[in-house]
Parts: structure tokens; C-alpha cells; sequence
């Protein structure tokens, strides 16, 4: 059975009943980055709206009669929502799913597919796993090299579908049914059961997936395919952005601009000029600093050796010094008598 939030992605709220719920814990990472063990309930409803984390995306963020989930998992036809408050069997509960998330997910998470059908149908590069990350999502290409060339027409190519506002809908096969063999997948998990979801884009791709979509192309709004890294094991890593995300690395980007214009005292255009000379007389200023802190550690040393109070032992204290200018002063002292 498919929960709601895969039946109807755009729900934002439901009325749903609590099943279960039972002592647990949950591994979490904290603010200082350490990892720690957050005790709680493991809830269990009848149906739910938030999604539990699989196929690549995240779990959804939500709230269960106003009290917070913290994460949602799959345990086979059932979805567990750790809270820290109990909530008692058999009560009706309201569910909220954080909606500025879910549409993000159902963006970058269509994006994916969108971007895996074009690149396969153009150049035949097949998708072997992806992630959606919290600032950008990546999709692992098996192809030790893909081109700028390559990049350029598939970004051309899933934004002229945006544009074409093509829809996507959502089925249900049978495991025996005949289309199944005609459906893109990279094959079902160990504990699966009843029917297939296919996810499908007009004319473009099918696809067995347990996440949730927009219901057209046009919310996707724009993709921008970052560029590509090596990858694992021959494969080539693509980075990308849909929807909000582009708009909102817009905006990183043109704060960064208008920064470095103020600082740099010139236009967008001569940025990269610019910091190019301010590259090369950093280090020439560096080269003719160490030039005289050679010749400082020189002075400093025969200023010891030749002074009247030599004894055979040279204490120096240098608060700004560093190890090259103190075994400069240690060689031209000598060893002997030293």
C-alpha cells in the first residue's frame, strides 16, 4: 500500500489514527558534531503524510498534533515516526508535513529523473545511484568521463521539457504485469511487497520509484547542472540544483558579486582580472619578506656571536619568529663553542 504523502505529494495536512507506539531511541548528530542518543517513541499510524527516508530521498520533517518528528523511517508496508512524546494507540491525530521541504524534495527528486531519461537518451549514460543532498543533489553517471559539451545539451535539453510543461503522473503495476519489463529501474528492495510505482513523464521516461514528484514539469521551474567530478570506480559524478534551490544560489551568487565589486573597486566583468594581480603581489610581497627575514636572521646571529657577553650560550626569544628564521640564527651561531 502506498502512504499518502505518495498518493497525493501536495497534501499538506491529514487526519490519520495512531496504530502503535513504543520505547525507542534515536542516533542523531548534535550541534558540535558528536553523535548523540536521543530517547523516544518509535509511533506507527494508520496512514501518513510524511514520507519515510528511501530511493535516494530524505525523510520528510513534520508534526504529529503539534509535536515535532524527528525522523521518519520505512519498516516494510509501515512507516515508523520517532517523536519524544508518547502518543496513545487508537487516538485520531492531526499530521503536518513541512511543506518549504517536502516541494524541495519533490523538485530536486523529479529533477533527478528528468535529468537521468535525458541523459541516457542522448548520450546513453545510465544512472547507477544519486543523492539528494542538503545543498545540492548529485547523480552518479557510469562513464568515467562526460564532456562540457555533453553537460551543456542535457541542461538544454530537461529545461526546454520544463518549458514544455509536460506532466508526470504516478501508477501502480503488478508485479507480473508485462510493462513492468519496460520500466526504468535499478531493482526493488529486499522486503518489498504488492504492487510497482511507476513514475511517469509525458514522452520522456518511466520510472519504478517510492519518492514523491511534482505533478508537471513546470513546477520544477529551472535546472542548473552545476558541472561534473570524478567519481568512483570509472563513474562520473553531475551536481545540480532544481526549482527554489537555482533561484536561492542566484542569490548567494549576486551577494558574492556585489561584495567583491565593493572590495575589489571594479565592475563583475574584471573580478577574476582583478584577483589575478592581487595574487601575484602577494606573492611577490611575500618573496621580498622572507628575502629580509633571511638577511634579519643573519644580522640577529652575528649580533650574538660577536657580542661581548658571549658565554658559549645564546638564549633569543622572537614572539613573530618561525622555525626557518630560528635554524637560520642556529647555523650562523655555529656549533663550535656554541
Amino acid at each position: 500500500m502506498a502512504f499518502r504523502c505518495q498518493r497525493d505529494s501536495y497534501a499538506r495536512e491529514f487526519t490519520t489514527t495512531v496504530v502503535s507506539c513504543r520505547p525507542a531511541e534515536l542516533q542523531t548528530e548534535g550541534s558540535n558534531g558528536k553523535k548523540e542518543v536521543l530517547s523516544g517513541f518509535q509511533v506507527v499510524l494508520e496512514d501518513t503524510l510524511l514520507f519515510p527516508e528511501g530511493g535516494g530521498q530524505p525523510d520528510d520533517h513534520g508534526t504529529i498534533n503539534g509535536i515535532s518528528v524527528l525522523r521518519v523511517t520505512r519498516r516494510g508496508a509501515q512507516a515508523d515516526h520517532f517523536t519524544q512524546t508518547p502518543l496513545t494507540p487508537g487516538t485520531e491525530v492531526q499530521v503536518q508535513v513541512d511543506w518549504e521541504r517536502r516541494f524541495d524534495h519533490m523538485q530536486q527528486h523529479s529533477g533527478q529523473h528528468l535529468i537521468t531519461a535525458v541523459a541516457d537518451h542522448l548520450f546513453g549514460l545510465k544512472t547507477t545511484s544519486w543523492e539528494l543532498g542538503r545543498l545540492r543533489s548529485v547523480i552518479e553517471l557510469d562513464s568515467p568521463s562526460v564532456t562540457i559539451e555533453q553537460v551543456a545539451a542535457i541542461e538544454q535539453s530537461v529545461n526546454e521539457k520544463i518549458r514544455d510543461r509536460l506532466p508526470v503522473n504516478v501508477r501502480e503495476l503488478s508485479l507480473d504485469d508485462p510493462e513492468v519489463a519496460q520500466v526504468r529501474g535499478r531493482g526493488l528492495p529486499d522486503d518489498h511487497a504488492g504492487p510497482i510505482r511507476v513514475v511517469t513523464i509525458e514522452n520522456v521516461d518511466a520510472n519504478m520509484c517510492c519518492g514523491t514528484h511534482v505533478s508537471n514539469l513546470s513546477d520544477l521551474q529551472v535546472i542548473k547542472i552545476l558541472g561534473i567530478e570524478k567519481g568512483k570506480k570509472n563513474k562520473t559524478n553531475l551536481a545540480f540544483l532544481a526549482g527554489n534551490r537555482v533561484l536561492k544560489w542566484m542569490e548567494r551568487s549576486h551577494g558574492t558579486e556585489k561584495a567583491l565589486t565593493a572590495l575589489l573597486k571594479c565592475g563583475v566583468e574584471d573580478h577574476v582580472e582583478a584577483v589575478k594581480k592581487l595574487q601575484n603581489s602577494t606573492k611577490l610581497l611575500q618573496k621580498n619578506n622572507l628575502n629580509l627575514l633571511r638577511d634579519l636572521a643573519v644580522h640577529v646571529a652575528h649580533s650574538l656571536r660577536n657580542s661581548p657577553d658571549w658565554g658559549g650560550v645564546v638564549t633569543l626569544h622572537r614572539k613573530e619568529g618561525d622555525s626557518e628564521f630560528m635554524n637560520i640564527i642556529a647555523n650562523e651561531i655555529g656549533s663550535e663553542g656554541g
